[in-house]
């Protein structure tokens, strides 16, 4: 049973890996057209419903009302404030300054967690792994730098530091947090709970009036619902309750690069020897917090 768990771990984890690699682009094209809160709200607040519809017809138990709670407070955390000051930020943050920035997030969870009583300590592994990710993160989007100081983009950049504190507080809440459901139906509580305050924190602002589907935030809010929503952020959920989340974290460095290799696949754009070299540095920092992560 641990054996199937394990590898059902393993293959959410690569899914995270592929699924959030394409999810920036549909962001950027959804914000394009719609207003951010009510775009990051519907998202959550059509995706919990049929998610938890699914598992019930599966037979999964509801989430109790202590459950609900720490699903709660997990789930703003996660999908209000991580998720949601993302939409926000890249309104006006560049994809490659955005990439830069969430690359820190895997430092702040395996330090935090260090500091927690129960929390897993830091090894050498683990450490070098985290620095070689950051290095290839660097190399392949260090000439958008000079964009942190950039007055215009200002307001995202404060958006994206703090979507990343709301998300390693998440992350590490629900880690440490047990809940007496499956992994998938607290991801849907989560998305429920977040998808109904986001949607009436949009409506309070205002934005009713903005939001008027075209024909590609259509296809973009759907793809989120889908796979960002159902697949990516389920397989997350399941993934940080099965493995360290030093080894989860490193979904922050994988991404950027599927993003850039769908690119050179689908769009033809070109991919350079850097790309290529930070690649391999990237995976092989990877690799080296996955051993780091087995270390006890």
């Amino acid at each position: 049973m641990t054996e199937k768990k394990n590898f059902n771990a393993y293959l959410a984890l690569f899914s995270i890996y592929i699924i959030w690699g394409t999810t920036y682009l549909a962001i950027r094209i959804g914000v394009t057209d719609l207003p951010p809160v009510l775009f990051t709200g519907f998202r959550w607040i059509f995706a919990g419903p049929l998610l938890m519809g699914i598992l019930l017809l599966r037979k999964y138990k509801l989430p109790t009302k202590n459950d609900w709670m720490h699903l709660g407070i997990s789930g703003l955390l996660l999908l209000g404030g991580g998720n949601g000051l993302v939409v926000f930020a890249e309104q006006w943050v560049p994809s490659g300054l955005t990439a830069l920035l969430i690359t820190t997030v895997p430092f702040w969870i395996v330090g935090i967690e260090a500091l927690l009583p129960q929390g897993k300590r830091i090894n050498v592994f683990t450490a070098i792994g985290l620095v070689l990710g950051l290095a290839g993160i660097v190399i392949i989007f260090g000439g958008d730098f000079h964009k942190l100081f950039d007055k215009s983009y200002f307001g995202g950049i404060i958006g994206l530091m703090l979507a990343e504190v709301c998300w390693v507080a998440g992350t590490l809440y629900s880690k440490y947090k047990k809940v007496s459901v499956h992994p998938l139906m607290g991801a849907a509580g989560q998305m429920v709970v977040a998808g109904v305050v986001i949607t009436i924190f949009g409506l309070i602002l205002g934005e009713a009036n903005q939001f008027h589907f075209t024909n590609s935030s259509l296809l973009a809010y759907l793809y989120l619902v889908v796979f960002g929503s159902l697949l990516g952020y389920g397989s997350y959920v399941y993934a940080i309750a099965h493995l360290p989340v030093s080894l989860v974290s490193t979904y922050a460095y994988i991404n950027p690069i599927i993003a850039l290799f769908l690119g050179w696949l689908v769009l033809d754009e070109s991919i350079s020897i850097w790309v290529v070299i930070a690649s391999v540095v990237i995976l092989s920092g990877v690799t080296l917090v996955k051993k780091g992560s087995e270390q006890h």
